[in-house]
């Protein structure tokens, strides 16, 4: 292997622990919505060449939490209120769609994978561990959009949710907002267990309307803070 491809190789190993990095920075309020990162200095920051962040930065992009624009450089993207309280209802619809439709397609081996999701966010919730309930939290759901069958569900649900990361992750840590959400999901889980479909859609539907009721009395909450 020559020395230029070795370089790039170890670039592409580095970029996803930077990104991860970066994730956590972004999520903890580090780098404000719409705030430009810097390539230079993240470079400086991280111990690093410009390489190894472009390759994350080139990750963040595709988990849509910053947004590049031409000449001008990479921001973190930004969301209003409003536009956040739009999507979630379009999410709310997507995903009662594609919980009627697993409800009806679920074998028992893809019932106990969900239920094992489920366990593991209870686990999560008794660890106080909010990071790994949402990254189990995105799973579940994309589980669900998965046993739709409908790929184009699955490509606009996922838009949704790259939209609404900084927003949902941000607020997330609401005093009981695991298990209210973990709750909500066995009830979802019971509901395609017995192949429930109406049941499944109603459930899946209020779970996401009720999850932007529990974020925005979290972010009314933050926001109302000296």
């Amino acid at each position: 292997m020559t020395e230029a491809k070795s370089l790039r190789s170890a670039e592409q190993h580095l970029a996803p622990r930077i990104a991860d990095d970066l994730r956590r920075l972004i999520y903890n309020g580090e780098f404000a919505p719409g705030e430009r990162l810097n390539e230079a200095a993240l470079a400086l920051r991280m111990g690093t060449s410009r390489g190894p962040i472009r390759e994350a930065v080139r990750l963040l992009v595709g988990w849509g939490l910053v947004t590049p624009v031409p000449n001008r450089g990479v921001f973190v993207r930004t969301l209003s209120v409003r536009q956040m309280l739009e999507v979630y209802e379009l999410r709310a619809l997507v995903f009662g769609f594609a919980a009627e439709r697993a409800a009806e397609r679920a074998s028992d081996a893809d019932k106990r994978e969900l239920e094992s999701m489920l366990l593991g966010m209870d686990a999560a919730n008794d660890e106080n561990d909010s990071t790994r309930y949402y990254e189990l939290n995105l799973a579940f759901h994309r589980r669900i959009l998965e046993l739709s069958g409908n790929e184009r569900a699955i490509q606009t649900y996922d838009e949704y949710v790259k939209e609404l990361h900084l927003f949902r992750r941000r607020y997330f840590n609401g005093p009981g907002n695991m298990q209210r959400s973990n709750d909500q999901h066995r009830a979802l889980f019971e509901a395609i267990a017995r192949g429930a479909k109406a049941r499944a859609k109603a459930v899946a539907e209020r779970h996401v309307l009720e999850g932007r009721e529990r974020l925005l009395s979290t972010w009314n909450a933050d926001v109302g803070k000296p």
